[in-house]
């Protein structure tokens, strides 16, 4: 072996070199990778809060009934119908654009309300082809949350697509969602855990405290503890620089670099 390898080995054991540590072209993905499945689960969460609109412990048809007024008063651009306790809506099917929240949608989302009991909310999700001019996002969700309505539970299961360049995705999440600063509508904190499989391999995210905004593609605020391909890990944290960007921190090892996510979702720097 030549002593340049050796002193490079000698380090990697020392732990002077952080050779445990993601590489630059490595976090570049690894942000990038997180990003997507961030904005997967924004897409369809913002979804998910217009659903919670209706009154607990009526009947479920009622419930539904209720719903489908909500949405046709809240979104007039959308084609709502109701059969028993399951609403179908075509986003952006009766004209002009969709928007709740500061959020853009088209297609198809199907609404099913299994339970109204107050002690136990349990309402289904079914989404196909939801966009929002940057993602393409298709799969299922159940929600449960209970009187008071203080958190609520997302066991979901997506597909996703990057409409840009057909970068695809697809993975699991089971989280627990409480009110950004007390109010749903201008986002949610996030504690839980996603895995995927994306272009690079599977990933597995721990979700400690996150803040997210509905109309960001990643949190602004708290901690991801995430576990790559590359049989290494890091640890995420975000930072907003303005109301556009948010800066994330990634740190692996020994090394530690800086990207900025734009809202659409773009990630520049390293």
């Amino acid at each position: 072996m030549k002593i340049a390898n050796i002193m490079v080995w000698l380090a990697c054991v020392w732990g002077l070199l952080g050779c445990d540590a993601l590489t630059r072209e490595e976090a570049a993905v690894a942000v990038e990778e997180m990003a997507l499945a961030s904005q997967a689960a924004t897409l369809v969460g913002g979804t998910v809060e217009i659903s919670t609109n209706f009154t607990l412990g009526q009947a479920a048809d009622a419930a539904a009934e209720e719903l489908a007024a909500f949405y046709a008063s809240q979104l007039p651009c959308a084609e709502v119908t109701v059969s028993g306790a399951q609403i179908s809506v075509e986003y952006g099917a009766v004209g002009g654009t969709c928007v709740y929240n500061g959020q853009l949608w088209q297609g198809r989302h199907v609404v099913t309300v299994s339970s109204t009991d107050a002690a136990g909310v349990v309402v289904q999700h079914t989404w196909d082809n939801l966009r929002n001019g940057a993602m393409s996002v298709s799969g299922t969700a159940e929600v449960t949350w209970s009187q008071g309505f203080t958190e609520r539970h997302v066991v979901h299961e997506l597909q996703w697509m990057r409409l840009s360049d057909g970068r695809e995705g697809v993975g699991s999440g089971d989280r627990v969602q409480q009110p950004l600063n007390g109010e749903w509508a201008e986002g949610i904190v996030i504690n839980g855990e996603r895995e995927w499989e994306g272009e690079a391999g599977e990933w597995f995210l721990d979700i400690d405290g996150v803040e997210a905004r509905w109309v960001d593609a990643v949190p602004q605020a708290g901690t991801y503890r995430l576990d790559t391909p590359y049989d290494k890990s890091a640890t995420l944290s975000f930072e907003r620089e303005d109301e556009d960007t948010i800066l994330v921190t990634l740190e692996s090892g020994k090394k530690a670099f800086t990207f900025r996510v734009s809202q659409t979702g773009v990630v520049t720097g390293g």
